[in-house]
């Protein structure tokens, strides 16, 4: 599935720049192209690189924290969860620790630890699989719920709205946890039907009220708390968490007799192999995105829908904060780009301003999820997870604008 959609980008971004150079007078088209796939990649490599310390220190904590047992209590609190919805994994295995740490960390809005816990439970899971150039169910659920992960913090969204003038910059904190939690949901119920993993399960049931549960009351604290300190408090608490997660790991470790320096460089060395190892994978896959970003493929998508709204009657405003969600999947900078620039052309109050900041905050950059944690475990056949995680999106998506119509009008 990956290899055709990344042929279809280059293939269509080609199409659309020989009409630009033939009939739309615009001949510097080929230039632009390939003027985009130096600059992408040259980002694949400053990606790679820049994951390198990132990994190095993660994977090198996580290798303490699964000597010293603290991943394997953690995952027992998630495990009859796991293992109904992903049955393949054996109880008490290292992936559902894993899967436990890449989760926890995306909630918490931690990009820079979700990344390399996430690379750890695709090795991890990719340690089960007997077809190593193939995914597994596990692994597509897994990638589906990171793509359409819930985020509790979205402090960067936050932080660039205020920059850009806003006059209250969390105004879009409860829009984007509904948002993010339709996607999430709608993501787990597609490849639950396509795995046939019944979600009415008693114990499933259970986790996903008590997920629910805490997701209302965190809304409801974080409403109660003053607009300006919002932002803040959410980091603090989150960056808290996880200075407070790294001193455990370390003590639990020297509690057990084990050498925590020795196997912190231990698990710091697989991050360079690691982190080097993606460059080809991200390199694919951020040039054809970068080809149907500079043919003008997106633009011209999005003038579409607009046309389409206008005809049956409904109101087009959304379409000014479409180019978010458009890019959104393909470029976490190029929809960040998209998302000022939409502040900064029509107001960050706006309603296409919060809109934006409402897309930006609702989904995950999917094909870049996909080329790094497949690209880390040498997967080539995704089968149909790039379906799911889209599915996903589509709902994100259009979440978002349902509920930046009903907060914002």
């Amino acid at each position: 599935m990956i290899h055709r959609i990344w042929l279809s980008f280059i293939l269509i971004a080609f199409i659309a720049t020989c009409y630009q150079a033939l009939w739309g007078g615009q001949p510097g088209g080929f230039e632009a192209v390939m003027t985009a796939v130096t600059s992408m990649a040259q980002l694949s490599v400053e990606i790679a690189l820049g994951l390198i310390g990132v990994l190095a220190f993660w994977l090198g904590i996580f290798q303490v924290a699964e000597r010293s047992g603290l991943v394997d209590k953690l995952a027992r609190v998630l495990s009859p969860l796991l293992r109904r919805i992903m049955p393949d994994i054996p109880a008490r295995h290292p992936a559902l620790g894993s899967i436990t740490m890449n989760m926890a960390a995306n909630i918490l809005g931690l990009d820079n630890a979700a990344t390399p816990f996430g690379i750890k439970a695709m090795q991890d899971m990719q340690s089960l699989n007997s077809q190593a150039d193939t995914i597994t169910n596990s692994q597509i659920l897994f990638l589906v719920l990171n793509t359409s992960s819930v985020t509790l913090f979205p402090i960067a969204v936050f932080l660039y709205r205020a920059e850009q003038g806003a006059v209250q910059p969390t105004d879009v904190f409860i829009p984007i946890l509904l948002a993010t939690s339709a996607s999430t949901l709608s993501g787990l119920v597609v490849t639950a039907m396509v795995q046939k993993i019944n979600l009415f399960n008693r114990i499933i049931l259970l986790y996903l009220s008590l997920a629910f549960a805490l997701l209302a009351a965190v809304v409801v604290y974080f409403s109660s708390i003053a607009a300006s300190e919002l932002a803040n408090q959410s980091s603090i608490l989150a960056n808290g968490l996880l200075f407070t997660f790294i001193v455990v790991v370390l003590v639990a470790g020297h509690r057990r007799g084990l050498n925590t320096y020795e196997l912190f460089v231990e698990g710091a060395k697989k991050g360079f192999e690691v982190a080097i190892s993606l460059i080809p994978f991200l390199l694919a896959m951020l040039i054809a995105i970068g080809m149907l970003r500079a043919s003008g493929v997106l633009d011209a998508l999005a003038s579409g829908l607009a046309a389409v709204a206008a005809g049956l009657g409904m109101d087009t405003r959304f379409v000014d904060g479409l180019p978010t969600a458009l890019m959104k999947p393909l470029s976490g900078s190029g929809a960040r780009a998209l998302m000022i620039e939409t502040m900064q052309h029509h107001g960050a109050d706006s309603f296409a301003g919060r809109l934006a900041s409402v897309l930006q905050g609702s989904t995950e950059t999917t094909f870049y999820v996909l080329a790094v944690y497949l690209g880390a475990v040498g997967i080539k056949h995704a089968r149909y997870a790039v379906a799911c995680c889209l599915a996903a999106d589509i709902a994100g998506i259009t979440a978002a604008i349902g509920v930046s119509y009903w907060f914002f009008g």
